[in-house]
């Protein structure tokens, strides 16, 4: 999972991308509308956070701008506005739900796994491979009812070939998916996680193995009973 995060104040946009990030899910963070517009108009993401009071203007513009381009991806409205007429104004804009500042981080991470639950035309709730489960709202990784641990990068390894199952990934997808706007990877950086994810997949019968396609990418493959 990838979300966009578009908050001016840092001390909270930190917050925010320190609970979003032990969710186990990607963050990009900025602190203009013009940054997240550039940022919605060139990468997918699975949930919009838009602070309504932005130093360059007004989030709901940059709402009803995302709407207007065709942008269904799910809108998280965060702003300080607590009068009932501006909460209407939000979600007529086009967001799916609103949070008043100040807000509890355990409510803002359930208000967003709400909403990646309902995000539209997405793969289902539940990926499988083999005895492979793995839930992209919650980040969790489990076989046979055992849960597997995880880092960041590893969850997003693993969200991506379980949608790819059975057909090649190519590199650059996957490390596209451990990248965040301002995260330099190194060269291995993929390698290395590769490694440590394939590690852990094989203390358990996980009924799936990971295969490299040389020169190509990877495949998450399903092993037959």
């Amino acid at each position: 999972m990838r979300l966009l995060l578009i908050e001016d104040n840092p001390r909270l946009r930190e917050l925010l991308t320190e609970s979003v990030h032990r969710a186990g899910w990607r963050i990009d963070a900025f602190g203009t509308a013009q940054d997240g517009r550039e940022a919605i108009a060139t990468t997918p993401f699975e949930l919009l956070l838009i602070d309504l009071g932005l130093p360059d203007g007004d989030g709901l513009d940059l709402i009803r701008e995302a709407r207007r381009n065709g942008v269904q991806t799910p809108i998280l409205a965060l702003t300080a506005r607590a009068a009932i007429d501006e909460r209407i104004a939000g979600l007529d804009a086009g967001a799916d739900d609103y949070l008043v500042k100040p807000f509890n981080h355990g409510e803002f991470l359930a208000r967003c796994r709400a909403l990646l639950r309902r995000a539209p035309d997405t793969a289902p709730v539940v990926l499988s491979a083999g005895h492979l489960r793995f839930d992209p709202a919650r980040g969790v990784l489990s076989c046979n009812d055992d849960e597997i641990a995880l880092t960041r990068r590893e969850r997003a390894i693993v969200e991506v070939l379980m949608r790819d199952v059975g057909r090649v990934t190519p590199k650059g997808r996957l490390e596209h998916a451990l990248s965040e706007f301002g995260d330099e990877l190194s060269t291995n950086a993929l390698d290395l996680a590769m490694s440590r994810l394939r590690k852990k997949l094989d203390g358990f019968a996980a009924g799936a193995s990971i295969e490299t396609i040389r020169g190509i990418g990877y495949l998450l493959r399903e092993i037959g009973e």
